[in-house]
C-alpha cells in the first residue's frame, strides 16, 4: 500500500469532502480529505491503481491538484 497527502484546491465545505471521498472510494481508494489545510490524504495499492488516476479523479470533480 502506498501512502501520499496532496494539496487540492478549491475544497470548502462538507458537500466537498463528500464529493472527493466518494469519488475516490468508489476506485478503491481510500481518502481523508482535510478542508482546513486542503489536503487529501489517499491510501491505495499501487498494482491496481496509480496515482495520476487518482488525481484524475479529483480533477474531474472540478478540483485542483497542486
Amino acid at each position: 500500500m502506498q501512502e501520499v497527502t496532496m494539496k487540492v484546491e478549491g475544497m470548502s465545505c462538507r458537500s466537498c469532502v463528500n464529493k472527493v471521498e466518494g469519488a475516490l472510494d468508489s476506485i478503491g481508494v481510500e481518502a481523508q480529505v482535510n478542508i482546513e489545510d486542503g489536503t487529501v490524504h489517499v491510501k491505495f495499492d499501487e498494482t491496481k491503481t496509480e496515482l495520476s488516476t487518482i488525481t484524475d479523479v479529483i480533477k474531474a470533480k472540478g478540483y485542483s491538484v497542486a
